[in-house]
């Protein structure tokens, strides 16, 4: 009788063992990924800051971007991100600080770039919350991502991150939309002004093209509508596109496109344009901007080299200085940065 009840007691146990193994969630080893970038930049006007767009602002330095370390795990249908970064680029220079302020390197010493949860309820629902690079816009901060060093004025007037829900729904293998309820103002971990502003996506990926309009609204961030699109016109051929209008009280806002070719020459070389204008409507200077950035990307593993060259123009000599100090209507600029991704 003690045998068997032994063996009904290993039997069950066996069994329990079993349903538990069978019922734990698969999970993902940790991913670890991220970036380390530098760069130096001669200003024609020896001015620093003289394009007034994101990062790269120092003139004739070896300067630092930023360290990013990403973490992110899967367990089942769950998935956590967190992204952390140091350095001018990662740090105030795309955060504002407790005052609302930029560029006061004193005021913070890491910047939170995502940390989000993200619960997949159907192969085709999921549902997001958390801090996350916005869904807005064709450029992103961490250079790896981005084909030119610079950024455009696209990119620098509009949201860099966003904290909030969102859902997002596979429609069909081509379509997918999204919808979410968002802080009322960007780039902040925390809001003043509550969870007010929504915001959607729809999207459309077939073959060589993919899309993306974008829509954010709330009463104190403003209204914004966001394209972006990028077209693989051939094997070597890509073409870019973002185009955006924001508006927000006292008609202030702007409006603008940016086309994006680039070539690949040879499998480690590749050659790019950013072609952009920019108009800053009435209550933000009513005054525009057109902007060339032609680069090149050489890379060996995951090292990319950027050397670039950028030419700004603005006709009513409200924006640029000469090497005088003097109103100018054109700044120009050369670069050479290295981005490692790992």
């Amino acid at each position: 009788m003690k045998k068997v009840t032994l063996i009904l007691a290993l039997m069950l146990a066996s069994a329990t063992t079993f349903a538990q193994d069978a019922e734990a969630p698969k999970s993902t080893p940790l991913e670890i990924s991220g970036s380390g970038d530098l760069y130096y930049k001669y200003d024609f006007a020896k001015q620093s800051g003289n394009i007034p767009t994101s990062f790269a602002g120092d003139h004739n330095s070896v300067s630092l971007g930023m360290l990013d370390i990403a973490l992110k795990k899967t367990v089942g249908k769950a998935s956590f991100v967190g992204e952390i970064s140091f350095g001018p680029r990662g740090q105030y220079e795309s955060i504002p600080n407790a005052d609302g302020t930029y560029n006061d390197s004193n005021s913070n010493s890491f910047h939170i770039q995502n940390l989000y949860a993200t619960y997949a309820f159907t192969d085709k629902f999921s549902m997001t919350a958390g801090y996350m690079g916005t869904f807005i816009g064709y450029e992103v901060i961490s250079p790896v991502a981005n084909f030119h060093y610079s950024t455009s004025y696209l990119f620098t007037n509009g949201p860099f991150q966003n904290a909030g829900v969102k859902a997002n729904y596979k429609v069909s293998d081509k379509f997918g939309v999204m919808l979410g309820a968002f802080n009322d103002q960007w780039n902040v971990y925390t809001s003043d002004f509550g969870i007010k502003a929504i915001g959607a996506q729809l999207s459309y990926a077939s073959g060589p093209v993919s899309a993306y309009l974008n829509f954010m609204d709330g009463k104190n961030s403003g209204t914004i509508f966001d394209l972006t699109a990028t077209l693989q016109l051939a094997e070597k051929f890509k073409l870019g596109i973002n185009a955006a209008d924001y508006s927000n009280d006292g008609d202030a806002g702007y409006t603008g496109f940016a086309l994006y070719p680039s070539v690949a020459l040879t499998d480690s070389f590749g050659l790019g344009l950013r072609a952009e204008y920019f108009q800053y409507k009435e209550g933000s200077g009513d005054t525009d901007v057109t902007a060339f950035t032609l680069s090149g990307n050489y890379k060996v593993g995951g090292l990319t080299i950027i050397p670039e060259f950028r030419l700004d123009s603005n006709s009513d000599k409200v924006i640029f200085e000469d090497s005088d100090l003097d109103p100018s209507k054109s700044a120009s600029q050369f670069l050479i940065a290295v981005v490692y991704g790992f």
